[in-house]
Order: C-alpha cells, then structure tokens, then sequence
C-alpha cells in the first residue's frame, strides 16, 4: 500500500510525524510520504520513527500560482532536503503566508467573524507552516463552525470573499527547482474544482515542458468524470498517474490508505529520482 500525500503538525495536520508513522503502520501501509507545506521540518523525526516493513518518502507540498493567479499545490518528492535553492523557496513561500492570514482575518473581522491572530497561532503547533486550516481550528474553537471540513465549504473556500492568495513560485519553477534539487513532481489534486478554479486539460503541456513527472489522479476531491480526464491526459503526455490520501488528520474525513499509487507507477517514478531516496528503517 503506497500513500504519497500526507500532513504532519510540520504544517496543517494534527498528528506529530512520529503519530503518523505509527498510524499509517497500523493500517498496513508499506510506503508512504510525508509532504507538508512549504517545509521539510518533520523529516527528521518521521525518520527517527520508522520502523518496519514500512518504507518513507521524504518530500512537501509546494504552494505555488499560475500567472492566471490559479493556485497549484506541486508534490516534490526524493529531493535533496539540504538543497540551498528549494530551501530558499519553501522559505519564501512560508514567509508570504503570514501577511495573507492577516488579511483574511481582517476580512472575516469586519463582518462580525470573531477570530484573531492570536486565535490562530494558538491553534498552530509550534514551527508550523501556518495555512488556512489552522485558521479553521481556530473558527472551530471559536464556535464559528463545528469542523475544518465545514469551515472550508464556505468561509476558507478558495472562491470565499475571506480567501486572499499568497506569494508563491509559478508551477513551472517549482518543478524546476525540484528537478534541480534531484527530485520528482507530480502536480497535486488539480482538477479538484470543488476547491475552486482549477487549470485546464491544456495547461499540462507547459508543466511537462518544465520538468512534470505525474499527476495526482486518485484523490478524494477529484469526481470520476475528473479522474478519468486526467487518466487520458497521463497518458498521452506520457506522465505517471498516482493515487494519495492527502491525509491530515483530525477534522478532514480523509483517511490514511483511501486512495493509492499502484506499485509500478511508483518504480517508475522512483526511478526518476537522480538518487535512490527512500528510506528503509
């Protein structure tokens, strides 16, 4: 069983990377990666946890946005976690989202939404990346809304009069600095258009140009009608088709194993790597 989409408390999950190494063990998942946002911080103790038969893949989810201001989560797996480039624009993009939070909470203030920043710092585990759902934790906590799930219908929508984008790298850079770092991409979720404006079925060929290895096909937000577009599209770019849970935790439904990547798209991506990455407890 092959996860390649998690989150840790090194962003917006609520399992610490030692919780959810013991967790994805218990349900039977032999390879799976850790990819928090915009930051490599659980690495170190996701591998300390590690312990057979499970493999990991050290990697994150890198926010960036299409010069059409669409936003893109890209997946860059098996990097050199100590690249001075990558390292520099997972900062940069970490830095952007402090401003971006502030504004939104302005705007959910000025319409009788009582939330602070220090609301949400508290609901962020220390060194997190600081992202939307710690924003929905603390509307939770607030008694705004019951949920994360239910702060992201509506309030934290991406289409949602609160949402304010963030600086980021163009997707192309991205994979670039990826490729650059020794790693692979595979772009995340992106005909997820319950979450909002997505790119089209054309944007892919200046990814594949750039460096794009695979796309997220398997994934809860993707409807069948999506997941089949993006089969025909993988295959005529000739691209790797993965499946993840893009699990975090308490307050998404998503579950740890819901959606996997088949064990020869994973070889095949694997290989692609300019080193043999994985770790083995």
């Amino acid at each position: 069983m092959i996860d390649l989409h998690t989150h840790t408390t090194a962003s917006d999950g609520t399992d610490s990377p030692f919780a959810l190494i013991n967790k994805a063990l218990s349900a039977g998942i032999t390879t799976l990666a850790i990819t928090d946002h915009d930051t490599t911080s659980g690495w170190s103790e996701a591998v300390q946890a590690l312990r057979p038969p499970m493999s990991l893949v050290l990697g994150a989810e890198i926010s960036t946005l299409t010069t059409e201001g669409i936003s893109v989560h890209m997946l860059g797996l098996l990097f050199d976690g100590e690249d001075v480039e990558m390292q520099k624009m997972l900062a940069e993009s970490r830095d952007t989202r402090m401003p971006r939070m502030r504004k939104m909470i302005e705007l959910l203030a000025a319409d009788g939404i009582s939330i602070t920043m220090e609301d949400v710092m508290a609901a962020a585990p220390d060194g997190a990346t600081v992202g939307r759902p710690h924003l929905a934790d603390a509307l939770v906590a607030n008694g705004v809304v019951a949920t994360r799930d239910e702060a992201f219908i509506d309030l934290l929508h991406n289409d949602s009069k609160y949402y304010v984008t963030h600086a980021a790298p163009t997707p192309e850079s991205a994979i670039d600095c990826i490729k650059r770092a020794g790693g692979v991409s595979v772009i995340a979720h992106p005909f997820a258009s319950r979450r909002g404006e997505t790119i089209s079925a054309d944007s892919f060929s200046s990814l594949v140009k750039a460096g794009l290895n695979g796309i997220e096909v398997n994934h809860r937000d993707h409807s069948a009608d999506e997941r089949k577009q993006l089969i025909e599209i993988a295959d005529q770019l000739n691209l790797i088709k993965t499946g993840s849970s893009d699990y975090h935790g308490n307050g998404k439904l998503n579950a740890l194993g819901e959606n996997l990547t088949d064990p020869a798209q994973w070889e095949r991506l694997e290989s692609l790597a300019n080193q043999r990455r994985v770790v083995k407890p």
